[in-house]
């Protein structure tokens, strides 16, 4: 039990800098906030017209569920008139979105996943919001595509929220990671899982073995690695939910590894680098672990386009490293 309680608010307020002028502060709060919104309307998901295709295909071809559409709308509304960002990047939208111009521009840059996982919420899987901040390039320009497209090793911080049997946000501003648990009798996030950090040894491997025929070999081996199969191989357990949010969250508290490789007809994965894998590569890395495409940091890659796609290896440091070394092997023996 922790000594004292601690409101999301409170939290971010007493964290910030003696010299923080509150925007990036506030602009935390206005993310709690949203996350609040979406709770409620995903806790009632089934008492609701919220469950069901909205009608529509996003810019990554899938069809659009009505909580994707409400939450990213929700986060934007939230978002564009407070001063405190220059751009916006969504899963849900083509292009970045830019700060109307009736509003003042700020200093910072959302990316945000609205809804992962929305594929499940018609059987009551737990689905998540992802997001990470940047700050503006040039001060100077009112908020171009250039403001988002960089490195997760820019970001100033990053999080996610995770609806499950509870609601709770984790987040991180380079000081460690931090979990609330919304109290829905006070409506607020509380302060649960001070300075989390990846246990050790791992628990959990977690991928789509059904699709181990498309993998390269090198990803074929790492999975025999993971089961054991392989010299030195660890003792897990599997488990996979097919949800990244969920998944990603098991791991961080139990230990582990999440897997989505590339495919022999999807060099380039499946899962978005801008605002899924960067945000959580900068958390895990917070928590004492690494993210990686099979060949180098997430944090280090830099996204040409908005909704460009990655491999993502994710979790205690020693799990992810070892993909890289089977890669690195292929790679060799390939050019001899």
């Amino acid at each position: 039990m922790q000594d004292t309680v601690y409101t999301i608010e409170r939290f971010i307020l007493d964290s910030q800098p003696d010299y923080a002028r509150g925007e990036f502060t506030n602009l935390l709060y206005d993310l709690a906030l949203a996350a609040k919104i979406i709770a409620t309307r995903t806790n009632r998901a089934g008492l609701v017209d919220i469950l069901g295709s909205a009608g529509a295909d996003n810019v990554q071809g899938e069809r659009q569920q009505k909580l994707d559409v409400f939450a990213d709308d929700i986060i934007f509304r939230m978002c564009d008139h407070t001063g405190r960002l220059c751009a916006l990047a969504s899963e849900e939208r083509e292009e970045f979105i830019p700060i109307p111009d009736k509003y003042r521009k700020g200093s910072y840059v959302l990316v945000y996943d609205p809804l992962d996982g929305s594929s499940n919420i018609d059987v009551n899987v737990s689905i998540g919001t992802i997001f990470g901040i940047f700050r503006t390039v040039d001060w100077d320009l009112r908020g171009r595509v250039e403001d988002v497209l960089q490195p997760g090793r820019n970001m100033v911080a990053a999080g996610y929220v995770l609806d499950g049997a509870s609601t709770m946000l984790v987040y991180s501003t380079g000081q460690g990671v931090h979990g609330f648990t919304l109290n829905p009798e006070l409506g607020e996030f509380l302060l649960s899982h001070p300075h989390m950090r990846l246990p050790e040894p791992p628990a959990y491997y977690s991928l789509n073995t059904a699709y181990y025929r498309r993998w390269a070999p090198a990803v074929q081996r790492y999975l025999r690695w993971l089961q054991g199969q392989e010299e030195g191989g660890p003792e897990l357990s599997s488990r996979y939910i097919g949800s990244l949010v969920a998944d990603f969250h098991r791991n961080l508290l139990r230990g582990g590894v999440f897997c989505y490789p590339a495919e022999e007809d999807k060099a380039d994965g499946k899962l978005r680098l801008l605002y899924e894998a960067a945000p959580l590569a900068f958390l895990i890395e917070q928590a004492g672990g690494y993210a990686t495409d099979g060949r180098r940091s997430i944090l280090d890659m830099v996204p040409e386009t908005i909704h460009q796609r990655t491999p993502l290896y994710i979790g205690n440091r020693a799990l992810t490293e070892q993909v890289e070394r089977f890669v690195r092997d292929e790679d060799a023996a390939q050019r001899n």
